[in-house]
Formats: C-alpha cells, structure tokens, sequence
C-alpha cells in the first residue's frame, strides 16, 4: 500500500538525507534502489514509492545535489572583479572536506551524465549557468582595468571554468600533490595570467562563438 499523503512528505526528508548519505560513500556507482533502502532500514518495495525506477532516483540524487551544492556556505564576495570571481573559483575547489565530498559526487555524476542524453543536455546547462554566472565578474574586471580591453569575456569564463574542473579532478585524483595551498596558488596563477596581453593564437571570432 503506498504511504498516506502525510506520511509521504514528511518521509520525504529521510529519503534524501539516506541517498545523500549513500552518494557522498559510494558515488552515483553505487546508488541503488538497494542501497538508499538499507541506509534507511526499509524495503526496496515501501521505496519504489518514491523511485519506482532506477532513472528517477539518479534525477533525485542530481536534483539534491544541486541543491546541496547551491545552499553550501559561501566566501564573502567583494563587489566586483577578479577578486569577485576569485572567491567564486574557491567555492568550487575541494579545498574543505565537505568540499571534496561534494566534488567527488559531481565527478562520478559524469559516466552517467555520458550515456544519457538528458541527463548530458543537464549538465551541459549546469556548465552553462556557471559560465553565464562569471561572465559579468570578468566585463567588470574589463571596465576596471584589470584586464585587456580586448578581453573576450565568454573565452574567459569557459577558460575560467575549465581550469577550476581541471584542478578539481587533479586534487581530487592527487590529493597530496595538489592540497589546499597549491590550489589557492594556482588559481591565483591563472588569474594573474588574465592580465597578460595574450598572443593572438586563433582567428579572431572563432573561439567559443555559441557562448556569446
């Protein structure tokens, strides 16, 4: 018999503190139906009520994590800028443990997120929010001075955004090569490098014109 209304809500909460618990031991890997149902102590059949398939439990588990991921505790912002976009690079770093847990989630997201085209056209969106998020930390940085006038800001924020991942799965993978202070200091190196007057090494209006 499926739980009264009632009771469905207010096991709503359960259910997701014991598939964040599972995500945050095993990855999306070991996400089942199976193993959020053992965390709870419950049957797979009383939680094929809220998940009847293995689909909407990994929809579940992304839609928690993005919620997660948005209500974690934030650095002060300075009003604009590099420094702006500097204190938003550091949220993303694995440079606390919840931190690291948190990225650890994202990255085993991915195989998933490869082999379903909903889910990929997700996480192209999410890539695409984070891009468009930035984007005006670096046309202030432009109108301040504090980078090139020629600055592409798009070509920046995805340059902004593949280095931080790429550091993200590197300290990740490589914990004590790349701890806390290596981190701060590479992106402080990359940012720094922003500011440099860069070689026209593509034509000019071919890089990145889809995310204008």
């Amino acid at each position: 018999m499926p739980p009264a209304p009632g009771d469905r809500e207010a096991r709503r909460e359960d259910v997701s503190q014991a598939v964040w618990h599972v995500l945050a031991d095993k990855g999306f890997g070991g996400l089942t139906l199976r193993a959020v149902a053992a965390e709870m102590g419950v049957s797979t059949g009383m939680l094929m009520h809220y998940f009847p398939t293995k689909r909407a439990l990994i929809a579940h588990a992304l839609d928690l994590l993005e919620k997660r991921t948005a209500e974690r505790p934030r650095r002060e912002r300075p009003t604009e800028g590099l420094a702006a976009l500097r204190a938003v690079l550091l949220d993303i770093l694995p440079l606390t443990p919840d931190d690291t847990a948190r990225n650890r989630i994202w990255v085993s997201s991915w195989d998933l997120a490869l082999a379903d085209d909903a889910l990929g056209a997700d996480q192209a969106d999410r890539y695409s929010r984070l891009r468009a998020t930035i984007r005006p930390h670096l046309e202030a940085a432009r109108d301040r001075g504090e980078l090139p006038a020629t600055a592409d800001p798009a070509q920046l924020a995805a340059a902004a955004v593949a280095f931080t991942h790429g550091l993200v799965v590197q300290a990740l993978f490589d914990p004590g090569r790349f701890p806390e202070d290596i981190q701060t200091a590479m992106l402080d190196g990359f940012l720094a490098s922003l500011a440099r007057p860069v070689q026209q090494a593509v034509p000019e209006g071919t890089v990145l014109r889809s995310m204008r």
